[in-house]
């Protein structure tokens, strides 16, 4: 148990790296770690939490900031936008909220439904400080010692708050089929056993084409099993009875929109798989339209202020650098990442005409 890892892990690379040979090193771990929280928050800023920390070592610093980006973008953001269905603005930490000891931060923002942000996963090139914190010392191929360069990165359980925040309503939870553990629930109207043994069928068939399928075997009020799995956020719902059996056919309902259909029997399969992929495409459809909408185009501080009480200001980071930064400190708000132009990720924050997304944040 401990605040962060660089410094155990940072020991333990000086003694395992000898050679260029034993380059780059890759080490990954799930674990828990303990921070100090004035005001913690369920999910998002907890005491104790489970998360997932990767370091590497390598002999280059192109061959480090190569490999922080990769994690970053075909990892965390590939994850986090088709999995999640959570959108996200790419970028990178201006220097005040830069990673303790490293020389560039990358981070993934997402908006919650509040319109506040949340940090939902980060990349750290930490260049050579740790490596000279820790004697992380390796012969080149010339033979004489070097440097190595590091990174590190992680996300945590701060991920389910983000899931919890992004797509869930008054209702409960609403998981991405992508996500879901089980995808579709397949509930009976009665308790009979033509009915139980269709539901099984049903079930059966859905696991044969790939779909993670469950049959409800709950008992009590059908109106109670429904708002059940209602708030556990199954992305779809099955419903069984014996006079839709009677015709051939079953209803389907959607967790998203609450949309119900009647489906032939024979086409279960076919329409589910359709069905949960239009699901996935709107939850992140949704999530990025309310994003735009509430990401707004100012010019100055005063109208950064204003835009940020329920939203996100996209400002050019020469109207924030500096003073600017430290009055909307002043107002509970901070630069959560700096981006070109055109949404694209800076090398560092010494290049021209960078804008910055500003918010509030959990």
């Amino acid at each position: 148990m401990r605040p962060t890892s660089e410094t155990v892990i940072g020991e333990f690379m000086a003694k395992w790296i000898q050679s260029y040979r034993d380059l780059p090193l890759l080490l990954n771990q799930w674990a828990n770690v303990v921070r100090w929280e004035l005001r913690p928050r369920l999910f998002l800023r907890s005491s104790e939490f489970l998360w997932q920390e990767g370091h590497t070592a390598h002999a280059t610093y192109e061959d480090a900031a190569k490999y922080a980006l990769k994690i970053h973008t075909d990892v965390y953001n590939d994850f986090l936008e088709q999995v999640l269905a959570v959108p996200t603005y790419v970028g990178i930490k201006p220097p005040s909220e830069r990673f303790a000891g490293a020389i560039n931060s990358m981070t993934c923002e997402g908006m919650m439904r509040d319109g506040k942000a949340l940090q939902m996963a980060t990349s750290h090139e930490l260049g050579q400080n740790f490596a000279k914190a820790f004697d992380i010392f390796f012969q080149n191929e010339a033979g004489q010692a070097a440097l190595c360069h590091t990174t590190s990165w992680g996300a945590s359980t701060r991920l389910v708050g983000g899931l919890i925040m992004a797509h869930g309503d008054d209702n409960g939870l609403v998981v991405p089929p992508r996500l879901a553990p089980i995808q579709v629930i397949v509930i009976a109207v009665r308790d009979e056993s033509e009915v139980n043994d269709a539901c099984a069928r049903i079930a059966a068939s859905l696991k044969g084409v790939g779909v993670r399928a469950q049959v409800d075997a709950n008992r009590g009020s059908f109106g109670r099993r429904l708002t059940d799995w209602e708030i556990k956020g199954v992305p779809l719902r099955i419903e069984v009875g014996p006079r839709d059996l009677s015709s051939g056919q079953v209803t389907m309902v959607r967790r998203d929109s609450g949309e119900k259909s009647l489906v032939v029997l024979d086409a279960v399969g076919e329409t589910v798989l359709v069905v949960l992929e239009s699901i996935q495409a709107t939850l992140f459809e949704a999530a990025r339209d309310r994003r735009d909408e509430n990401t707004h185009d100012v010019a100055n501080v005063d109208e950064a202020l204003e835009a940020a009480q329920n939203g996100f200001a996209r400002i050019a980071w020469r109207e924030v650098e500096g003073p600017g930064e430290q009055r909307l400190k002043s107002e509970a708000i901070t630069v959560r990442c700096l981006m070109r132009a055109d949404g694209s990720m800076p090398v560092d924050d010494a290049e021209e005409d960078l804008v910055c997304i500003v918010a509030k944040s959990y």
